[in-house]
Order: structure tokens, then sequence, then C-alpha cells
């Protein structure tokens, strides 16, 4: 087995639910619109059933990658780091010294990311960058528009 992939147990939860919805409702329904384009006539110039068929092969490509991923997790929880330093699920509190404006993430796994819910994996560079820092330290992080200077202000569970 290859790397280990690090979720908290509501995710685990999330990938779990959606992969039994998949092999359920989504390989039921996914049938038959199959069965459906293929009522529709010759199968050798039939859209509808290259669609349905392509629909299918991504499907379960889907399922068999939240499969592997759950195959290779470990639940991590908060309370299993210390609340001194940033790491994997801090809640970070950063202010743009350039701007001034200041921003809440979560540090997360990459599996995990989700920027419009201010979840931040520790694989991005900004996430590389506020690994192991301390409440007071700068970050100076490279970004598509150039340096960006950030302060940690806070650092919580």
């Amino acid at each position: 087995m290859s790397d280990v992939v690090y979720l908290t147990k509501e995710r685990v939860n999330e990938f779990e639910s959606e992969l039994h919805d998949l092999k359920t409702r989504g390989r039921r329904e996914m049938a038959q619109k199959i069965s459906d384009a293929r009522s529709h006539g010759d199968l050798s110039e039939n859209a509808d059933y290259d669609a349905a068929k392509e629909a299918q092969q991504l499907m379960e490509m889907k399922i068999a990658k939240i499969e592997m991923t759950l195959a290779k997790v470990q639940i991590i929880k908060a309370d299993e780091f210390p609340s001194d330093k940033v790491y994997i699920l801090s809640k970070v509190k950063i202010k743009n010294t350039k701007t001034g404006d200041i921003i809440d993430y979560q540090m997360v796994s990459p599996e995990e990311a989700d920027f419009e819910r201010r979840k931040l994996s520790v694989t991005s560079p900004i996430g590389k960058a506020l690994l192991g820092k301390v409440t007071g330290d700068f970050a100076q992080i490279k970004v598509p528009a150039g340096i960006v200077d950030f302060e940690i202000l806070e650092i919580s569970k």
C-alpha cells in the first residue's frame, strides 16, 4: 500500500456515504440510462448510448478512486496535535501584511481541501509555508501573483 491518506472522521463518513450512493442509486440509474439508449436502435451510431457508456465509465473511475482513498485512510483528530504550532487540523488566523486582510483557515489534508470552506491543504504553497510556525511568526509565500507576507495571529484547534 502506498501513501497514507489522513482524514477526519467526518470526511471519511462523507466518502463512505458518497460511495454507497454511487454503488446503489448511481449504478441503478446508469444501467437505466444505458438500457434506454440501447432501445433507440443501432448502437454503432447511437450518441445517447455512447454518452451513457462514457458516463458509466467515469462513475466507475470515481468509485475506484474513493475506494482506493478509503483503503489508505488514517483517521486523525485535532486533539492529537499540539496547539502551539501550525499542524494539520490547526485553525490559523493570518494577516496579509501588505493589505491588512485577515483570513482564517483550517489546515487539512489535500483530500479535504475546500477553499470556499476555508479548508487549506497542508501541501499547498500557503499550507507548506505555515506548517510549523507559531503565533507571531511571519511566512513569506510565493503565489502566482508574486510574494505575499503573512503574520500568524492565532493558532487554535
